[in-house]
């Protein structure tokens, strides 16, 4: 719709009609000069038409526009309309954005150098959208999975663990009860890996807890195991209001997260603790207008991209020694408090989030 006003009205009528628009719309020189601004770009950028004029358009949206400058200079040189779809932005520090771009070139009487209407929709709350969806599927396959993997080894594990007890009874020798020693103890480490796989049988045992004495618990936890290189941050926002949550439960989720962060980082790196008040969310398919989000932020390498889509699925893991049940696990244990884990990865950045809502008489006391 901008791109068709762009082509058909004069100047000024063109400008004031697309301040009305929903979508962010920005006019730029060839070289990637900001000439405008409307309201609806002001508002996704955060700043007004007259602190962005005359910004060069990579600076004016940060870190991921880097690319735009060469997709400005093709569509002026070729005198045509070109897109980039999901281009991650970062406008705000630790907050991407996923946009997709539109150029189209603007002739105006008069203007010697073409200008270029730049189109912005912001793709993020479709992408949360369909990222809720995709990581409920993989919990919903992940309990599935568990339950047969249950059934399919504790069975076959209960009657070898009892045959050895029969056959080291019958044994002549005593020497000999070392090896079924062996058995016994063998089928009881599967039987608690498969025990760890299930996870806690009870329900949450909620009370009113402050996240940040959890945080500063798993902290000491942390700091204690992890290597001299590594260093560990706290970054708290202190206006969360006290949440109802089962302490023991949500400390092992944070603690999973927190581990795998250390393994990440190896002997060098930085581990972030921070915690957010997020409104206005959208988790698991349900709008929440306050919501309590735990973030644990490693400078690592990345989760490998080959394992992003399937991370939450039990035994998937990316390190040879690893089990892949530590994000299982602390999923299962978010969902049973209504939140829900979220993450983004790339290399010297991934970021686990626990989003958990705030009860509205929780966030109207504080």
């Amino acid at each position: 719709m901008a791109s068709a006003l762009a082509r058909t009205l004069p100047g000024a009528e063109r400008l004031r009609l697309l301040d009305h628009l929903g979508t962010s719309v920005l006019l730029a020189t060839a070289s990637g000069e900001v000439l405008y601004l409307n309201a609806a770009a002001e508002d996704l950028l955060g700043t007004s038409s007259q602190r962005a004029i005359g910004q060069p358009i990579a600076q004016l949206l940060g870190p991921g526009a880097e690319t735009l400058p060469a997709l400005l200079s093709r569509a002026a040189t070729a005198g045509a309309s070109f897109s980039r779809r999901e281009l991650l932005l970062e406008l705000s520090p630790g907050e991407p954005t996923v946009v997709d771009c539109r150029v189209t070139p603007v002739l105006d009487p008069g203007v010697e150098l073409p200008r270029l209407l730049i189109e912005l929709q912001d793709e993020t709350p479709r992408q949360r959208i369909r990222r809720d969806a995709a990581l409920r599927a993989q919990r919903d396959v992940s309990r599935q999975i568990i339950r047969q993997l249950a059934h399919e080894i504790k069975n076959p594990l209960g009657g070898l663990r009892g045959a050895a007890q029969l056959l080291e009874r019958a044994l002549p020798d005593v020497a000999l009860t070392e090896y079924t020693q062996v058995i016994i103890n063998e089928a009881d480490r599967l039987k608690s890996l498969v025990d760890d796989l299930l996870g806690p049988g009870r329900l949450p045992e909620r009370q009113p807890v402050n996240v940040h004495e959890l945080l500063q618990h798993v902290y000491r936890l942390v700091a204690a195991e992890a290597s001299p290189g590594v260093q560990v941050l706290r970054d708290y926002d202190p206006s969360l209001p006290p949440l109802d949550l089962d302490r023991t439960q949500m400390i092992q989720a944070i603690l999973n997260l927190a581990k795998n962060a250390l393994e990440a980082l190896g002997d060098h790196g930085t581990l972030v603790l921070r915690t957010r008040a997020r409104s206005n969310v959208t988790l698991g398919g349900v709008r929440h207008r306050l919501l309590a989000s735990i973030e644990l932020e490693d400078d690592g390498p990345g989760v490998d991209e080959a394992l992003q889509e399937t991370i939450f699925y039990p035994l998937v893991t990316g390190r040879d020694l690893g089990t892949g049940l530590g994000l299982p696990l602390a999923q299962e244990l978010v969902n049973r408090h209504g939140g829900l884990i979220e993450f983004e990865s790339r290399p010297g950045r991934t970021v686990f989030r626990i989003g958990l809502p705030i009860q509205e008489t929780a966030a109207d006391e504080s």
